[in-house]
């Protein structure tokens, strides 16, 4: 087992792993731009590495900062956490080569998950359910493209092959519209990735977005930890993420948790992983892989017992995988909402000091924040400042358990969108489970939000 772990990192991810490394025994070092100077996960890291000012670029993005921390406090492997470089296939390889373990696949399944064409391509040889679309990049050729877009039926939806988080997609309605949509979304995809390449998909109309949680070790032994529903979502953000998924079939949820299973032992995957589908009339279509921990990796711990960070290490330092599929069981229900520091309804940034920090607590009831009374916001990256996540026997009890800890929940100074979660809580078709990924911004339209 690692003796010293480089959390490269920032927020509620960093005090997450940092952690795991306590409960592991394993001494943690933290790097921090001058902006998150006073994070609470500095002061509790055995040890922390100002590595640049605030603009990511400049400290979390920089791959030379990170690696040369790594060498001057003897660290043996780096955790990326989620987002800056935590799916950059480059930087993996940078570490490996730098003589450290990345805590994570390897870079070449990184670059052929990353790569959205390859990775349909792949989960396609491995039998893995995907959306019916172009069987790779699209070509120059004007009349191919409109013959591909009828050979799948309008409407078709454009996507980035280099692209991620909701960027870099167009949806199309009409022939008229095709080709100029394909030329406007490949420009945007070489300025955003630097990969200009896009493909087309079967634009699904109510879809619900369900994934599939994976570990795999170094042994070709690989397991699914169940399915969590992130349908509540605005602009492809999700915000509330609940496992299982309501009123979907375990049988059809086990054949495709199989079809992962299998996919990674395939591949030779390692780590902690999630296959993102979309859901609609009772199939299941591949969309992306994460290769990376989710934010919502919570309720998946909370319905298996698993804890998925502390299996990311050990695998990373070479063990085996401590149980079998027979052997994972979900029990009960989990619900997660993401707090942010943002107006409840226009979603705008909302950065500054919190006068008050007062998380809920109770049975069934966890918090990952790295926030605290006189923590100041900084406007210089993600407004997530925590995560409420509950768990009950029912989905009813989960529901009842998040309603009481977001009405104690107490965060002054700033805004936070707490109020929508309150809303949507109580919210009859939310309650009722099944939402499409569109229900969302629905409801904020019909509420004149």
């Amino acid at each position: 087992m690692f003796k010293k772990i480089l959390i490269a990192n920032r927020g509620e991810i960093a005090l997450r792993v940092l952690r795991a490394c306590q409960e592991m025994g394993i001494k943690s070092v933290v790097v921090y731009s001058e902006a998150d100077r006073d994070a609470k996960y500095v002061r509790l890291a055995d040890e922390a590495v100002c590595i640049g000012p605030a603009p990511s670029a400049q400290s979390y993005l920089s791959m030379p900062a990170i690696i040369s921390t790594a060498e001057v406090t003897d660290a043996e492997a780096i955790h990326p956490g989620y987002g800056f470089l935590s799916e950059n296939a480059d930087f993996a390889e940078r570490v490996e080569q730098s003589g450290f373990t990345f805590i994570g696949p390897t870079p070449e399944s990184i670059r052929m998950m990353g790569d959205k064409v390859s990775a349909k391509q792949t989960m396609i040889k491995a039998g893995v359910p995907c959306v019916p679309g172009s069987e790779g990049a699209l070509p120059e050729d004007p009349k191919e493209i409109i013959r591909i877009a009828r050979s799948i039926g309008y409407p078709v939806i454009i996507k980035a092959a280099g692209g991620g988080g909701g960027r870099g997609m167009r949806v199309v309605h009409t022939e008229a519209a095709l080709v100029n949509a394909v030329q406007m979304t490949k420009t945007e995809a070489g300025a955003a990735f630097g990969n200009p390449a896009v493909y087309m998909e079967k634009f699904l109309e109510n879809p619900r977005h369900v994934e599939i949680q994976v570990l795999a070790d170094t042994f070709r032994n690989a397991v699914w930890l169940g399915e969590r529903d992130c349908s509540m979502q605005r602009r492809h953000q999700k915000i509330i993420e609940e496992a299982p998924a309501p009123g979907i079939p375990r049988r059809v949820i086990e054949k495709v948790g199989d079809r992962c299973a299998a996919a990674c032992k395939k591949m030779g995957y390692r780590g902690a992983g999630t296959f993102e589908f979309l859901y609609e009339n009772g199939e299941f279509y591949f969309i992306e892989m994460n290769t990376r921990v989710q934010v919502e990796h919570p309720v998946t711990e909370l319905v298996t017992g698993i804890d998925i960070v502390q299996q990311q290490i050990r695998i990373a330092a070479g063990e085996k995988l401590p149980f079998t599929q027979r052997q994972i069981q979900m029990h009960g229900h989990a619900i997660e909402c993401r707090i942010n520091a943002e107006n409840p309804y226009n979603f705008l940034p909302s950065p500054g000091r919190i006068t008050m920090w007062h998380p809920p607590g109770g049975p069934g009831v966890r918090v990952d924040s790295h926030a605290y009374t006189n923590y100041f916001v900084p406007p210089n990256y993600d407004s997530m400042i925590g995560k409420v996540i509950v768990h009950g026997d029912t989905r009813e009890q989960a529901l009842a358990r998040m309603r009481m800890a977001l009405n104690e929940t107490v965060v002054e100074g700033i805004q936070t969108n707490i109020p929508l979660h309150r809303e949507l809580m109580v919210d009859a078709k939310f309650v009722q489970g099944g939402t499409s990924i569109h229900y969302l911004e629905g409801w904020l339209s019909s509420h004149n939000r």
